[in-house]
C-alpha cells in the first residue's frame, strides 16, 4: 500500500517490534534502549536523514512513543497525536513561491497586485519577501504564466479542523484543543515528523503478569489481512500471542444500535436531529467545535468499542480490554475518563503486527468459524453502516421508518459541513451519520492494505456470515448487567 510516509513505515514498525522484544525479555531499560538506538541507526551514514545524529535522536523519540511516552519536545502532553521536531525540518515555510516558470517578464503582473510590497526583482526571479507577505494570493491569480504556486504542507492540508500550525522555526505544532486526534496528519507526513503514542508495552505487561487480557476486534477487521484470514484466524493468532480470549466488536455494533435506535425513535417524535455517536473522532469535532450540539444532538449510546468492553468487564471481572482497529481516535476514547469502564488500551493493526513479529508470530488460514454479531453490526465499519443498523433494529421492533432523512457523512471536512449546517438550523435531514474517515472505519489513517484489496476481501468474508436478526442476537447476552449511556449509570434494556 502507497502513503505519503511509505518508506518510513517499515521502520516505525521495527522500532515497535523491537521495543515489544525488550518488553518480553524484561530489558526494556535505558541502557538497552540506547543500545537499540545504535541497532538502528548504526551509522556512520545516514539512511534516512541527514546525519546520523539526527537519525539517532529520532529513534530516541519514537522509542519513547513506542513506551506511550510523549516525545521530551512536547513533555506532560496527554494529546495521542505527537510531532517528533527533529524529523520536521524539510517542508517549505512559506505559503507562496516563485517556480522556475518565472520569465522575469516586462509586465511584472505580481509585483502591480502585491499591496504589501513582497515582491521584488530577483536575481533571475520574481522573488517573495515572506516576512511582507500576508498570503492574500494576489500575486498568483496575476501571474499569466502560473508561476507562483501556494504550497500547503501535507499536514496541514490534511487536518479538517485546522489544529496544526508552525513556529518560527518552521516546526510543526498541534493545537491540542482544537485536536481531534483523527491522526490523518501521521501517514500525510512525508518524513514521518508525526506519530502516535503506542501502549503495546503495557499489554504486554499485563499478559506477563498473568492477567485476562481480551482482545476486541473492530468490524474494519474482516478484510484488512486478505480473504483468507477470517475472524477466526485472528482470534487464534492472538491466543497464540498470550490474550486470553477475542470478541468481535461487531457485536457491540449491535448493541449499540439496539440503544441508538431507540434514541432516534423518540428524538424522531420530538422533531429533534440527532447524531451517531460510534466515531471518536466525529464526537472530538463536535466536543471541541460544536459543543452546543454536542450537548443537544448527539446520541448518549456508546461506541461499540465501549459496549464490548462493558459487556467484558461485567461477566469477567478484572480484565483487560484492548480493542484492534484501523484507528488512532480510538486511543483518546479509551482514555477518557468522562466514559468509564471503556477499552484499557488500543492497538492498530500496524502495532499488532509489529506485536506478533516480535512473537514470531503470523495470521494463518483456520477452518474454524466464529461469529458473535450480526451482519449489520459487522457493516458498522462502513459509510452508512450504523444508520443501516440503527433503521434495521426500528424496523425490526415493527415501527414505520419511510419517512426518516438520513445525512452519511464519511470525512473530515464533510462532516464538518454537516455540523455546521446542524448548526445553523439548516440541516434538512433528521439524523447524521458521520464517520472522520473517508469511506468509514475501512477507510481509517492505520489501514493495512488499499480500500480496494480490503473491499474485495471483506465482501468476500462477509458473504459467509449467516443472517440472525440484531434485537434476536442480543438475547443472548446479558444486556442487563451494564450501562449502554456514556455516563454508565442508567440500564435499560434494547426490547
Amino acid at each position: 500500500m502507497i502513503t505519503n510516509d511509505k518508506g518510513l513505515v517499515g521502520f516505525k514498525h521495527k522500532i515497535m517490534e523491537e521495543v515489544c522484544r525488550l518488553a518480553w525479555n524484561d530489558e526494556l531499560d535505558e541502557e538497552h534502549k540506547e543500545k537499540l538506538v545504535y541497532k538502528l541507526a548504526p551509522g556512520p551514514k545516514p539512511e534516512y536523514r541527514c546525519c546520523v545524529y539526527k537519525e539517532r535522536e529520532i529513534v530516541r523519540q519514537r522509542i519513547r512513543l513506542a513506551c506511550g511516552l510523549s516525545t521530551t519536545y512536547n513533555e506532560g502532553s496527554k494529546n495521542i497525536v505527537q510531532v517528533i521536531d527533529p524529523a520536521c525540518d524539510e517542508c517549505p515555510i512559506h505559503a507562496f513561491s516563485v517556480t522556475d516558470n518565472c520569465r522575469f517578464c516586462m509586465g511584472k503582473a505580481c509585483l502591480n497586485s502585491c499591496k504589501f510590497d513582497a515582491i521584488r526583482p530577483g536575481d533571475v526571479r520574481m522573488h517573495i519577501d515572506a516576512a511582507k507577505c500576508k498570503e492574500c494570493g494576489m500575486c498568483a491569480s496575476a501571474c499569466p504564466y502560473g508561476a507562483i504556486v501556494h504550497l500547503e504542507r501535507p499536514c496541514y492540508k490534511a487536518c479538517p479542523v485546522g489544529a496544526i500550525t508552525y513556529d518560527e522555526n518552521g516546526y510543526c505544532k498541534i493545537d491540542e484543543s482544537k485536536c481531534i486526534q483523527c491522526g490523518h496528519c501521521i501517514h500525510n507526513c512525508p518524513f514521518g515528523a508525526i506519530s502516535s503514542k503506542t501502549f503495546l508495552v503495557q499489554i504486554i505487561e499485563a499478559i506477563k503478569a498473568g492477567k485476562e487480557v481480551i482482545a476486541m476486534c473492530a468490524p474494519a477487521t474482516e478484510g484488512q489481512f486478505g480473504e483468507d484470514i477470517s475472524m477466526a484466524s485472528v482470534k487464534n493468532a492472538l491466543i497464540k500471542l498470550g490474550f486470553a480470549d477475542m470478541v468481535e466488536v461487531g457485536l457491540g455494533g449491535d448493541m449499540t444500535a439496539a440503544y441508538e435506535s431507540k434514541e432516534w425513535a423518540e428524538a424522531y417524535a420530538e422533531g429533534k436531529k440527532m447524531t451517531t455517536s460510534c466515531c471518536p473522532a466525529f464526537i472530538n469535532m463536535l466536543k471541541k467545535h460544536f459543543p452546543e450540539q454536542f450537548e443537544n444532538n448527539m446520541s448518549s449510546t456508546v461506541s461499540p468499542m465501549c459496549a464490548i468492553s462493558r459487556y467484558l468487564k461485567a461477566t469477567r471481572p478484572g480484565c483487560v480490554t484492548v480493542f484492534v482497529g484501523p484507528c488512532i481516535a480510538k486511543k483518546s476514547e479509551a482514555i477518557d475518563e468522562s466514559v468509564p469502564d471503556n477499552a484499557d488500551y488500543v492497538v492498530t493493526y500496524g502495532e499488532l503486527r509489529a506485536l506478533m513479529r516480535s512473537k514470531d508470530i503470523d495470521f494463518e488460514p483456520v477452518t474454524d468459524e466464529y461469529q458473535e454479531s450480526s451482519i449489520w453490526g459487522k457493516r458498522f465499519a462502513t459509510s452508512g453502516g450504523v444508520a443501516n443498523a440503527v433503521i434495521e433494529c426500528m424496523k425490526e421492533r415493527g415501527e414505520d421508518v419511510s419517512d426518516l432523512k438520513l445525512h452519511r457523512v464519511a470525512g473530515g471536512n464533510e462532516c464538518k459541513k454537516a455540523l455546521l449546517l446542524l448548526k445553523a438550523g439548516k440541516l434538512a435531514d433528521d439524523f447524521i451519520e458521520g464517520m472522520v474517515c473517508p469511506g468509514g472505519c475501512v477507510g481509517g489513517p492505520s489501514k493495512h492494505k488499499t480500500e480496494v484489496e480490503i473491499t474485495k476481501a471483506r465482501e468476500a468474508l462477509l458473504s459467509k456470515a449467516d443472517d440472525r436478526k440484531v434485537l434476536e442476537n442480543l438475547k443472548k447476552y446479558p444486556m442487563d448487567k451494564f450501562s449502554m449511556h456514556r455516563d454508565g449509570k442508567k440500564i435499560d434494556l434494547p426490547d
